[in-house]
């Protein structure tokens, strides 16, 4: 009966464990790689670029729901289009 109970323990702790890991990663680690996708996706789209004082490209460009959108772009980005 004390191997069962350790076991269960044992158990319990990994379970709790990879709900912490889990928690973690959605509530710090997701929104951030969530943002740069959807940057990226814009960045991608992005039409009428001009250069900006950090090095930054402001761009325009159409989100998910056809509204057009304001972006910063990386000038490292190849398929973001000069003004």
């Amino acid at each position: 009966m004390k191997e069962a109970t350790g076991e269960l323990n044992i158990t319990v702790i990994t379970v709790v464990a990879i709900a912490a890991i889990a928690a973690f990663f959605y509530a710090f680690i997701w929104p951030s790689i969530k943002n740069n996708l959807n940057r990226q996706t814009l960045c991608s789209a992005a039409y009428n670029c001009g250069a900006t004082t950090n090095g930054t490209m402001a761009c325009k460009a159409l989100d998910k729901d056809g509204k057009e959108t304001s972006v910063n772009c990386s000038p490292q980005d190849t398929s973001v289009k000069g003004t």
